[in-house]
């Protein structure tokens, strides 16, 4: 996978090369995605995995190595299994019912059924910040990843409704589109899901709780030559 680190003209603009660059990683790693949570009990430590390789591209702006990533699917194989296998049980108990209530097996009609599929909905989408975390902190620590998905979505509800419009987002497109395509979309859907997560923390600085960090900017401290003023000196010269 190609860095996206280099400006591709002197005002730092991307050209049409470094979309489609960065499309078609997005794509590589979607299917690779796909590839490794094909066994089902490996389906957390694939997601933690494609998630950390998105946060070191946000961050940085080059992917890690094959090594450093087979790494750390390796580590966060048996970790994720439990997650796996309670995401499969939640997913599937969802899906049942929601069935019955479309088909009217079991009572509550409209109303029931559209509780619950707001409740599914929240639930993925704090599934998806879950990811997000998880990516943060190197792709296995899936406890620490739940409990601060947790605070997050409690302290602001906004992102929680964005991120679970993202996930409602890739669910549908991935009923409409080929099945072919499903992996591809798998890539797309983690990197937007950074891509939200990390808008609403800017978002957050900036709107008078703190300063912006200057990691989370992308930029760093500008000094006084930079800025076009000279240094103030500590002992200032008496008249």
């Amino acid at each position: 996978m190609a860095s996206r680190a280099e400006p591709t003209d002197t005002a730092g603009r991307r050209d049409w090369r470094d979309v489609a660059r960065d499309a078609a990683d997005l794509a590589l790693l979607g299917i690779l995605l796909t590839l490794a949570a094909a066994p089902l009990l490996t389906a957390a430590a694939a997601a933690g995995t494609a998630s950390a390789a998105v946060h070191d591209w946000t961050r940085t702006g080059s992917w890690p190595s094959a090594r450093a990533t087979l790494r750390r699917f390796g580590r966060s194989v048996l970790p994720g299994v439990p997650v796996s296998l309670l995401a499969l049980a939640v997913a599937g108990l969802l899906a049942a019912d929601l069935a019955a209530l479309a088909t009217g097996r079991v009572p509550g009609g409209p109303p029931a059924l559209l509780v619950t599929a707001l409740i599914a909905a929240g639930l993925i989408g704090y599934a998806g910040l879950v990811v997000v975390e998880v990516g943060g902190n190197g792709g296995g620590r899936w406890r620490a990843a739940a409990r601060s998905a947790a605070r997050a979505c409690l302290d602001a509800p906004a992102r929680w409704a964005a991120l679970t419009g993202v996930t409602a987002l890739a669910g549908l497109l991935a009923v409409l589109v080929t099945p072919v395509a499903v992996p591809i979309l798998a890539g797309y859907t983690v990197a937007a899901l950074h891509a939200v997560a990390g808008r609403r923390s800017v978002s957050a600085h900036a709107s008078g709780r703190g300063p912006v960090p200057a990691h989370v900017a992308g930029r760093g401290p500008v000094s006084a030559h930079a800025a076009g003023r000279r240094p103030v000196s500590a002992h200032p010269e008496l008249p």
